[in-house]
């Protein structure tokens, strides 16, 4: 489960279908800028086999399929949901943090030079 709050997709996904309820493969690429089709692919895979979404197939040609959180999706999203917060109100001091490091201001035991 730690696997899930690490990974960038799993969690945008978690919040898409939170935030839009069911979505179909297709709509859930278009919301997660950046994603490949293999990563989102795997990512729901996995979602699925967690409990945490539903996949409902349709049988249909050409193939119709959406996505939809499971009751345990929507307790992960509400769990997360302070998490996200934290991430998105430090988000400038990890980007200064990366810059700092890119540019060799971080000694080789990790403490920070003037």
């Amino acid at each position: 489960m730690l696997a899930h709050a690490g990974n960038r997709w799993a969690l945008g996904i978690v919040h898409a279908l939170g935030v839009a309820g069911t979505l179909r493969h297709a709509e859930l690429a278009r919301r997660l800028e950046g994603v490949t089709q293999r990563m989102l692919t795997r990512s729901l895979r996995h979602l699925e086999r967690d409990g945490l979404i539903l996949r409902r197939d349709y049988g249909e040609v050409p193939p119709r399929v959406d996505y939809t959180l499971t009751p345990l999706g929507r307790g992960l999203l509400v769990g997360m949901m302070p998490l996200w917060t934290w991430i998105i109100d430090n988000a400038p001091k990890f980007r200064a943090a990366r810059t700092r490091f890119d540019l060799g201001g971080v000694d080789k035991v990790g403490s920070q030079t003037s």
